[in-house]
């Protein structure tokens, strides 16, 4: 018998896991091919996998650790709420974003994702 899939919140957690060590790999299995994935401007929207690994890769690129506390969560059906604080270590300086993801799971996988931020918070601590 096959296993089921991980609950929508357990794939959550797993994915943002692995997205620490930035485990792009392991962490973009847990994603549909056709996931939407949704940030604010300028950023905006990007399709699956390879969508999202394009628009990561290159902030977290000068990043040395990342670490996503998440202070809440709820899960309703298919859907995910994460309150989390991101943090990124560029060079000696921590750098702080308050985030709220919001997650679609079918059958395993992650199909839609939206993070709410303030753009300028991020920007303005960047080094």
């Amino acid at each position: 018998m096959a296993a089921s899939p991980l609950s929508p919140l357990a794939c959550v957690r797993q994915f943002m896991t692995l997205m620490e060590p930035l485990d792009y790999d392991a962490a973009l299995k847990l994603v549909s091919p056709d996931c939407e994935y949704i940030n604010p401007p300028p950023i905006g929207t990007v399709h699956g996998p390879a969508g999202i690994r394009a628009v990561l890769e290159p902030f977290f690129g000068p990043t040395s650790e990342n670490e996503f506390r998440v202070l809440r969560e709820a899960e309703v059906g298919p859907v995910v709420f994460l309150e989390r604080l991101d943090r990124h270590l560029f060079g000696d300086k921590w750098v702080e974003l308050p985030v709220t993801g919001v997650y679609e799971v079918h059958n395993g996988l992650i199909t839609y994702w939206r993070d709410y931020f303030d753009a300028p918070t991020i920007m303005s601590q960047l080094p």
